[in-house]
């Protein structure tokens, strides 16, 4: 996994470039490996074509590094990782349908059903999600049973009515409502966003036999940056452009959904996001300089232009 120079205490400074650089590889090769080309052909083809796009892979780094963090192999959370990217890419893939956000774009390239059709698109997406659970089941070796339920319990609630399905639903409510609330707002976006960054820095902590008060520790920091993360996205999605993200921008606003900077305005938006960050770092504390990666991680948030 990665270098012990890259994990050294001592250092003051972390390489967060050279520490994605070397887990993303690990994890695209992983991602690979977990769903190779098989009959029905196309629907495994639309499977991997979303799937192996490419993107950050924040979800399984963050998997692996809170493993890594509590003093476990990486390699034990690595097909939890992989579900959790999974779980992800079906949500993109579901998201970017006519019925829900209808985008074109993913990614910088044409969304999963611009290219399979609606009906390859949401049965390809139904794929990843059923088949993110067995992974987890079968594939984690080395693991007391306990933990390994506990975390596909954990993705299950990250997933449904409590998580990101619940928040989905709320979201597509609010569409087109001048009077949606700040509570509201939070509520969405806490489901649909945080609650899949939640079982990621929990669960590889999980695997790793982590205390409960460590798990707590994380997953205050991943409700943090979770909220952070999303309110960098509704910045983005008013400064950045297309060609920057890979994807449509603009549409919340066309489509009358309220977003943090309409209803703080864009600096006030940057200031939350940041006492987020703040917040989510502190939260850290306990760790001492072993957390490097998950602080790097939370800067990235906030700083990221894509």
């Amino acid at each position: 996994m990665v270098s012990a120079n890259s994990l050294d205490p001592n250092l003051t400074e972390f390489d967060l470039s050279a520490y994605l650089e070397e887990r993303r590889p690990q994890v695209e090769a992983a991602l690979d490996a977990a769903v190779p080309m098989q009959y029905p052909e196309t629907l495994y083809e639309s499977m991997r074509y979303s799937l192996l796009a490419g993107g950050k892979r924040l979800r399984p780094i963050l998997c692996l590094a809170s493993c890594e963090l509590v003093g476990g192999n990486p390699a034990v959370a690595m097909p939890t990782a992989c579900a959790l990217e999974m779980i992800h890419t079906m949500s993109l893939i579901h998201d970017d349908l006519p019925a829900m956000d209808n985008d074109d774009y993913r990614r910088g390239r044409l969304t999963n059903h611009k290219v399979y059709g609606d009906d390859v698109a949401i049965l390809a997406g139904d794929a990843l999600l059923t088949y993110a659970f067995e992974h987890v089941a079968t594939a984690t070796q080395g693991v007391p049973a306990d933990r390994v339920l506990r975390v596909i319990a954990g993705l299950g609630k990250a997933v449904g009515g409590e998580g990101l399905v619940g928040g989905q639903i709320v979201d597509l409510a609010s569409e087109g409502n001048p009077d949606t609330t700040l509570e509201t707002l939070n509520y969405i976006h806490n489901h649909k966003t945080a609650a899949l960054l939640e079982i990621a820095v929990t669960s590889g902590a999980i695997l790793a036999g982590a205390t409960d008060d460590q798990v707590q520790h994380l997953r205050d920091y991943a409700q943090r940056i979770g909220l952070a993360f999303q309110i960098v996205d509704d910045i983005l999605d008013i400064t950045s452009t297309a060609e920057t993200l890979g994807k449509s921008i603009g549409k919340d606003v066309a489509a009358q959904k309220a977003t943090y900077p309409s209803l703080w305005g864009l600096e006030e938006s940057r200031r939350q996001a940041d006492k987020l960050i703040d917040e989510a770092k502190a939260a850290l504390d306990s760790f001492g300089p072993a957390s490097q990666p998950l602080r790097a991680i939370a800067d990235y948030i906030v700083a990221r232009t894509y």
